[in-house]
């Protein structure tokens, strides 16, 4: 999958590991994300390309709105829970 702004990430590494993030930009080696929260649009987070796992299913339309991200993020969290529940799993989600 192509990584581009405005495709959702998952971390697969670090202290944030399995926190849910939208793309912002994309360099060679590594991406910044944000979150709406902790990890606003001025405050992106870098993250080395190894260590995101792409979702194809969700995408944020504004990658410079802090208050549409937490509402894309929110909506993929809910739909996620409602699936995992059915097959008794528990998604670890960044509900701060």
């Amino acid at each position: 999958m192509v990584l581009e702004p405005g495709i959702l990430a998952k971390s697969k590494a670090g202290r944030d590991k399995d926190c849910i993030y939208v793309i912002i930009s994309v360099n060679d080696e590594y991406v910044y994300l944000a979150d709406g929260k902790k990890r606003t649009v001025r405050q992106a987070k870098k993250k080395n390309l190894k260590h995101i796992q792409p979702i194809g299913s969700a995408r944020c339309g504004s990658v410079t709105d802090d208050v549409e991200i937490k509402s894309v993020i929110k909506q993929y969290i809910r739909g996620c829970k409602d699936v995992d529940e059915v097959n008794g799993k528990v998604q670890k989600a960044r509900e701060d």
